[in-house]
Formats: C-alpha cells, sequence, structure tokens
C-alpha cells in the first residue's frame, strides 16, 4: 500500500514555533529548515526500508570462536535469544598502547544503551587484543552494560573486518535463520574514498550521538576536532 505523504514545506509551516525575540527572518529560515529535517527523517526512513530489503548476505564461512569474560565462546552462542546481533570491532589490538579515542567515545554512549538495545538485539564488542586486556580496559572506562570478546586468531577479523591485524572499526549486522544458518546482513562500507571535501568519512546516519548532537551546533562538528582519552 503506497501512502502518500503531505509535501514537507507544508507540514512544517501547519503550526510553526515561536521564540522570544525571533525576527521574521529567522522564523522563515527556521521553517524552511524544518522542510529539509522532514525530508531528512522520511530519507532515513527510507534508506533503513532499502537496507531491511537486502537479499540474503552470504553465509558465514565457520562458527567462529572467541574468549569473552566467561571462557571460550562462538559466534552461534552471541545471538543469545536473538536472530539478530550487531558485532562492533573495536580498534583495541596488541599494538595500541591504548584505545582508539573514537571508538571509545563511541562506546561510553553505547555503554548505557546497551541494556535497551538488547531487548531488540544482541550486541558484542570484539577486539585483537586478549580478552584480559580487553577486559582491563573496558574496567578505566568504566564500561558495564557491553559484553566484550577478543578474537584471538584473528580469522573473523580477516574475514570481516580487512585483514588479520587491521586497526580499524567495523560495524557489523548477522542474521540467524530458522535452521541455524548464519549470515551477513548488513555491514558499514567504505572508507576515506568515500569522504566529501573538507570531512573526515562517516556513515549516515551516524552511529555516535556525539557527532549528531555537535550538528545541531552553530560550530557544528568541526574538521580538525576529536575526542581524546583524557576528555
Amino acid at each position: 500500500m503506497i501512502v502518500e505523504l503531505r509535501p514537507a514545506a507544508e507540514l512544517a509551516s501547519l503550526e510553526p514555533a515561536h521564540w522570544p525575540n525571533e525576527s521574521p527572518e529567522y522564523r522563515a529560515a527556521r521553517t524552511a529548515l524544518l522542510a529539509e529535517e522532514i525530508e531528512l527523517r522520511r530519507h532515513l526512513g527510507r534508506v533503513a526500508e532499502q537496507r531491511r530489503a537486502l537479499p540474503p548476505g552470504g553465509e558465514v564461512p565457520q562458527d567462529y570462536c572467541f574468549n569473552g569474560a566467561e571462557g571460550s565462546v562462538q559466534l552461534s552462542e552471541l545471538f543469545g535469544i536473538h536472530d539478530t546481533l550487531i558485532v562492533y570491532c573495536m580498534m583495541y589490538g596488541p599494538q595500541r598502547t591504548n584505545g582508539c579515542p573514537m571508538c571509545s567515545a563511541q562506546l561510553d554512549a553505547w555503554d548505557g544503551e546497551a541494556r535497551h538495545i538488547e531487548k531488540r538485539t544482541a550486541l558484542a564488542v570484539i577486539a585483537r587484543s586478549p580478552i584480559s586486556r580487553i577486559l582491563d580496559y573496558a574496567k578505566t572506562r568504566n564500561w558495564t552494560g557491553l559484553k566484550f570478546y577478543s578474537d584471538p586468531t584473528g580469522d573473523f577479523w580477516a574475514d570481516y573486518n580487512g585483514e588479520r591485524d587491521a586497526d580499524k572499526p567495523g560495524y557489523l549486522v548477522f542474521r540467524r535463520e530458522g535452521d541455524g544458518t548464519i549470515r551477513l546482513f548488513y555491514a558499514a562500507e567504505g572508507g576515506g574514498q568515500i569522504a566529501d571535501p573538507g570531512q573526515d568519512p562517516h556513515n549516515a546516519p551516524d552511529m555516535n550521538p556525539l557527532w549528531v548532537l555537535l550538528d545541531t551546533t552553530p560550530e557544528g562538528r568541526g574538521t580538525d576536532w576529536y575526542p581524546r582519552l583524557d576528555d
């Protein structure tokens, strides 16, 4: 069933807000911006619908083995009671003294949301360092809601994050079918080659609410500011 949507500009003008001492120019510009925000919301919805309509992805080559806080665990076990699993590949391999500041800032936000996310889907954070090192780092960040795992062999990393010891992040979504078959449903793609002029490469929508909030400010996210581990 196709639902005909009302024009965004029409919706934006239905009940315009009015703030103290605003000028007519501000109100006109803000209402025009609201129309664009409505269009953006609709576009994000269309992108999400297109993502959900992806054909079946490739079957995983093996039931990868990870190390967790409670010992060895396989990929199939990370799903728990769910049939969908989100995996974040954190940049914290043995070559790193500390975790990646960008990954850490993102996981700072996710840690508080994990209990809500896990009502709908399983969520796991994987890194290439030994599990004891990963858990120690999690303690320094006061992460208590996320589940962490080590990829000791690098087999998973090699298949789903470029190279066995690649120092880069990854966002992956896996789906378990009724017969137990596990397939990749979605993975964030692109790198430096997808960046627009004056910007770092980033996905849309951003997975880190840090950037979403900064995008609403006069200064924006900027081009050379990044979170630091000591912020």
